[in-house]
């Protein structure tokens, strides 16, 4: 499993006596979860940012989830090479998260909490901002690259025909001659050959050539002359056969190629760049969250063991099988801690807690999903 549970609970006389009483309870005999501890550190204590800290938590796991998300989007048929980039300073997210240490190069702890919350709030905003711009100039050529690609795909009735007609096949530069498109299902070809001459009083004989094919249907050429378009067309129609609006101009098809190469070219010079900022900033704002994990323990150990500090943050990887009965452990380990536990309304709205936003513990409980993204890796 990818999902971890950071807890804290009330030191006994010491912290360490704490960390032995869990991995009691939960490894040595029962073998219910994987733990670490997780270090906080020592922090200012600053209690009234119990809800920003919540908010900001929901937003940065938010931003963290986009850019995991673009980031799939991006590689697309690649999607095998996602997880080796959605790294958090240069190792997986599993390994992050079970030896994180606090960076105090990045969020100096001799600065109050809501100095740090600030910090981090800052940073991951300008993240999110950046990748709106990113993703959609990168969108913008993208789509415009797709539907050019799309003109060139596809029914014979929509697709574009530039690339698959020849000069020669057109009467070109004749004042009353016209050589026009006509898509035929392949079951109608005896007919179209038997009754296009008969369309219009103006065909020429013997003028239709076969140029393209695809699954259900062929491109044939005829000429006519001008005056007798409209009577052709009305005429092809009630036969079921369909005429498309082509007109044969060189310059016009050379701009189409030459427009497919360029949004390809750009494509290919974004890419690089986009995976690298990308790879770059997942890392940050991983990073960031996590941050913000260990903030929000230490404020809530605060606030529901009170002072002096002396609680124990853990880290627990629940063992698939095992997540219902490893509650059921620590509830029972634990349930000393708050004896009205059972009979808390979770829509209860008690500062400090953040009953409506989750499940309430007797011990401070938060979890993290190394699995950010909408399909399995």
């Amino acid at each position: 499993m990818t999902e971890f549970w950071l807890i804290s609970a009330p030191g006994e006389k010491t912290c360490q006596q704490s960390w032995d009483k869990m991995m009691v309870a939960t490894t040595h005999a029962t073998n219910l979860s994987t733990n670490n501890k997780f270090n906080v550190g020592t922090l200012d204590v600053l209690v009234g940012l119990s809800d920003e800290l919540a908010k900001l938590d929901t937003f940065v796991e938010s931003v963290v989830k986009k850019v995991a998300q673009y980031m799939a989007d991006v590689l697309e048929d690649s999607r095998d090479k996602v997880q080796e980039n959605l790294l958090a300073n240069g190792v997986d997210l599993v390994t992050y998260v079970t030896r994180f240490q606090w960076d105090m190069a990045k969020y100096p702890i001799k600065q109050s909490l809501k100095n740090i919350s600030e910090i981090i709030a800052k940073q991951v905003s300008q993240i999110d901002n950046d990748l709106k711009a990113r993703a959609s100039a990168y969108n913008n050529l993208k789509g415009n690259l797709q539907n050019l690609e799309r003109k060139n795909a596809g029914s014979l009735l929509t697709r574009s025909l530039g690339d698959i007609i020849k000069k020669e096949d057109f009467v070109l530069d004749s004042e009353y001659l016209l050589t026009m498109l006509v898509v035929v299902p392949k079951t109608s070809y005896v007919e179209w050959q038997k009754t296009y001459e008969t369309l219009s009083d103006m065909v020429v004989p013997r003028s239709t050539n076969l140029l393209f094919e695809d699954h259900d249907s062929g491109l044939f050429s005829v000429t006519l002359f001008r005056k007798a378009i409209d009577d052709f067309k009305h005429k092809a129609r009630e036969n079921k056969f369909t005429v498309r609006d082509f007109q044969y101009n060189e310059e016009e098809m050379k701009a189409d190629k030459e427009e497919m190469t360029r949004l390809s070219t750009d494509k290919k010079k974004q890419f690089g760049p986009l995976v690298r900022w990308l790879k770059v900033n997942f890392s940050e704002a991983f990073i960031a969250w996590i941050h913000i994990k260990a903030l929000r323990v230490f404020v809530e150990s605060v606030l529901r063991y009170g002072l002096p500090v002396n609680f124990q943050a853990m880290l627990l990887q629940p063992h698939k099988k095992n997540v219902k009965k490893l509650r059921e452990v620590l509830n029972e380990l634990y349930k000393h801690l708050d004896s009205s536990a059972s009979i808390i309304d979770a829509t209860m709205d008690i500062p400090g807690l953040n009953l409506s936003q989750q499940e309430y513990y007797p011990y401070v409980y938060y979890k993290i999903d190394c699995n950010l993204l909408d399909f399995k890796l």
